[in-house]
């Protein structure tokens, strides 16, 4: 199972560089396990609240998170979760929905729990980081 964590580590590394995130984020998330989230294009670290919900995520899944992020849209504050399925046979797939602007997520509805669901979003690069653009 580690050696699968790595490789999924590994995996969302080659991720974050073909979304040219800033560099400082992938060295972050590289060197500390530590994510960014991308609100408007700006990069913020994770608050507590955040954080455990990643956490919650994870251990629920066993995927892993790579980046976040925040939008707001008319049914509530939206947390979308980039990340690396534990299916390896499944990343180049998800590889390539995320070179088209569409990767598989989950997205989580902070306002509303129940609203939550994995699904395919677009997104485009900015600023060194990410918008959620549907």
């Amino acid at each position: 199972m580690n050696n699968l964590k790595e490789k999924m580590k590994q995996e969302a590394i080659g991720r974050m560089v073909s979304l040219n995130l800033h560099p400082k984020a992938i060295n972050e998330f590289k060197d500390e396990g530590k994510l960014n989230m991308s609100l408007e294009g700006f990069l913020y670290w994770l608050n507590e609240e955040q954080t455990q919900r990643v956490k919650k995520f994870e251990e629920e899944t066993k995927c892993l998170v790579y980046h976040v992020i925040q939008n707001h849209m008319t049914i509530g504050q939206m947390l979308t979760f980039l990340y690396v399925s534990n299916v390896e046979e499944e990343w180049e797939m998800e590889r390539n929905a995320l070179e088209v602007g569409l990767p598989i997520a989950y997205v989580v509805n902070v306002d509303h729990d129940i609203c939550s669901e994995f699904g395919t979003v677009r997104i485009q690069k900015h600023l060194g980081g990410l918008l959620r653009t549907e």
